[in-house]
C-alpha cells in the first residue's frame, strides 16, 4: 500500500465548542462539521500549554514543555534538538510543505520542511520580513498589513480595510492550495497549513461580518466562583481587570467578529479540500483540524488564552483517515485525553512510520489510553496547573495556593468550584498528589511534607499597558535584517 499524504490544518485561540455541530447557538461551520462526520472527533482535546509557541514546540516535536522547555511564550529559543514532525515525514520519502504561522526562531528556520511560505502576524523586531508582506508590497499596500489600527492582543474590531484576495486567511488558503497542485508527484505529501486567526487582530471580512449581522450572540456565562473579584486567585485578577469595563454592545460585537473570522476560515477550507478533490488526492489524505488553545471569550470574565478553564485549554481535534485505512472510523467521536503531544505520534503511525524515542505523547488511534492529562502554563506570579482524569478536573493557581476542582460531567462550563465540597475531598486529594507528582523544577518548591502550600498571596497593583496589547505599526519601509534582536516586545 502506497503511503497517504497528510494535512495538518491548525488555527489559533478557536475553542472547542464553537461549532455548529456540537451544539453552538449561534457559530456557523458547515465544512468543518461535515468534516467531522467524515472523521473521529475527540472530544478531550487538550493543548499541554496554551499559548502560542509552546503549544507550537510540542505540535512539531511531539514533546511536552517539560521536554522542549518552554511553559512560557520564549520569542527566541531555538527548537529543541529532537526530530521534528517534518522531518521525520521527510526522512521517511515525504515532501513537506508549510504555509502561514509557523511561531518559530529564527523565523526563517524551516524545523524540517522542504520550504515555508510564511506569515507571522508582522513580527518585525526578529528582522524578517515574511511572505505575507512581501505580498502585500507587490498587490500595492506595502506595509499596510495593520492598516485597519487593530492590535494583536485586543478585542477591539473593524471590517477588513484591504481588498478580500488580501485578506492573510485567502492569502494562506491559495498558496496551500498552490504548494498542492506544484507537488512532487513520486512522493507522497505533509502539508501544514496553519492560519493566523481567529487570533486578533479582529478584522473581518466586511460579508462575514453581514452573516451574523441579524444574530444575538449568547452572552458570556460567569460561574458563582468568578463572581467574587476580591477572592480571584492572582493570575485572574490580573488578567480580569485588563476586560473590565466592556458593555453588552461591545461584548456582542467582538463575539461577531469572532464568529466572522471562523466561519471565514470554514469556508476557505472548502478550496483547499476542493483541491485535493480535483488532484485526484483526497481519498488518499489524513486530514488533521485542530488549534493551540481556545480563547475565553468573556466567559468567568476573562478573554483570550494561558488559563485551564475549557474555553481556553480544551481544542478542536478532527480526524480524518484515507479512505482505504478503517483504524480512523466515522461519525463518531472519541471521549478519551489527548493532547498536541500526541498529533505527532498519530500522524506517524497512520503512515506507518516508526515514532522517534523523544516523542512523549501516544498514538491516538488504538486501544491503549492516558488516565490523566497534565497542562502547565507561565511561571510565577502568573502561573497555573492543571489534572485532569476524564472527568474531574483540577486547576492549580500557586500564588495564594488557590485550587479549584470542577465536575465536567455535570457542569461543563465549570460554573461550580467543588474544592470546598466534603463529598469531593477523596476526588480532590487523588488528583492533588497526581498534580504534585508532576510538578518539577521550580515547581517543586510549592510543595511541603507531601502538601501543596504554593507562594505567599500577592496584591494587584495594575501596569500601564504602554503597547496597546499588542498594537503594531506601519511596516514601510520595511525594517533593516540586522540579524540583532532588539528589546523584547510582548507579542502572542
Amino acid at each position: 500500500m502506497s503511503k497517504p499524504n497528510v494535512l495538518v490544518i491548525s488555527t489559533d485561540h478557536w475553542p472547542a465548542s464553537l461549532f455548529a455541530g456540537v451544539g453552538h447557538p449561534a457559530i456557523q461551520t458547515p465544512t468543518l462539521d461535515q468534516l467531522a462526520k467524515n472523521g473521529v472527533r475527540f472530544t478531550n482535546a487538550y493543548s499541554e500549554c496554551p499559548v502560542c509557541i509552546p503549544a507550537r514546540r510540542t505540535l512539531m516535536t511531539g514533546t511536552t514543555p517539560r521536554t522542549h522547555g518552554d511553559r512560557t511564550f520564549k520569542e527566541t529559543q531555538r527548537m529543541p534538538n529532537v526530530p521534528t514532525l517534518a522531518q521525520t515525514f521527510r526522512d521517511n520519502g515525504y515532501q513537506a510543505y508549510a504555509v502561514g504561522k509557523l511561531h518559530v526562531y529564527p523565523q526563517r528556520d524551516r524545523i524540517g520542511f522542504d520550504d515555508v511560505i510564511l506569515a507571522e502576524e508582522g513580527r518585525t523586531q526578529f528582522d524578517a520580513v515574511d511572505d505575507y508582506e512581501l505580498f502585500l508590497g507587490e498587490q500595492g499596500y506595502p506595509g499596510q498589513m495593520f492598516g485597519h489600527g487593530m492590535c494583536n492582543n485586543d478585542y477591539v474590531n473593524r471590517p477588513w480595510h484591504l481588498p478580500e484576495h488580501c485578506h492573510v486567511t485567502n492569502w494562506a488558503t491559495q498558496n496551500m492550495a498552490r504548494t498542492i497542485q506544484r507537488r512532487d508527484p513520486t512522493k507522497p505529501g505533509f502539508w501544514f497549513l496553519s492560519y493566523c486567526h481567529p487570533h486578533p487582530p479582529l478584522a473581518p471580512l466586511q460579508c462575514y461580518l453581514d452573516m451574523y449581522r441579524d444574530i444575538d450572540p449568547p452572552l458570556p456565562y460567569t460561574g458563582d466562583w468568578a463572581k467574587m473579584a476580591d477572592e480571584l486567585p492572582h493570575a485572574l485578577k490580573l488578567r480580569s481587570l485588563e476586560w473590565d469595563g466592556f458593555t453588552e454592545y461591545q461584548i456582542k460585537s467582538t463575539l461577531r467578529a469572532f464568529y466572522a473570522m471562523c466561519t471565514h476560515i470554514d469556508h476557505q477550507l472548502r478550496i483547499v479540500i476542493g483541491t485535493l478533490r480535483e488532484e485526484r488526492l483526497l481519498d488518499d489524505t489524513i486530514i488533521l483540524f485542530t488549534s493551540d488553545h481556545g480563547d475565553m471569550l468573556g466567559n468567568h470574565g476573562q478573554w483570550a488564552k494561558r488559563i485551564f478553564y475549557e474555553d481556553s485549554a480544551n481544542v478542536p481535534m478532527i480526524l480524518v483517515g484515507a479512505a482505504n485505512d478503517d483504524r480512523v472510523g466515522h461519525h463518531r467521536t472519541d471521549d478519551r485525553l489527548v493532547g498536541w503531544a500526541d498529533i505527532m505520534p498519530t500522524l506517524l503511525d497512520l503512515a506507518g512510520i516508526d515514532i522517534p524515542d523523544s516523542v512523549d505523547g501516544q498514538s491516538m488511534v488504538g486501544e491503549p489510553k492516558r488516565d490523566m492529562f497534565y497542562g502547565e502554563c507561565s511561571e510565577g506570579a502568573n502561573a497555573t496547573r492543571m489534572i485532569h482524569n476524564g472527568r474531574f478536573k483540577l486547576i492549580y493557581y500557586p500564588v495564594g495556593n488557590h485550587t479549584q476542582l470542577f465536575d465536567l460531567e455535570t457542569d461543563p462550563c465549570e460554573r461550580n468550584n467543588l474544592s470546598d465540597v466534603a463529598d469531593h475531598a477523596d476526588t480532590k486529594q487523588q488528583l492533588t498528589d497526581q498534580l504534585i507528582a508532576e510538578l518539577y523544577g521550580g515547581d517543586e518548591n510549592w510543595v511541603q511534607d507531601g502538601k501543596l502550600v504554593g507562594l505567599p498571596d500577592q496584591d494587584y497593583e495594575p501596569k500601564p499597558n504602554r503597547g496597546l496589547s499588542g498594537q503594531r505599526g506601519s511596516h514601510w519601509p520595511v525594517p533593516p535584517q540586522t540579524g540583532q534582536v532588539g528589546p523584547p516586545i510582548q507579542h502572542t
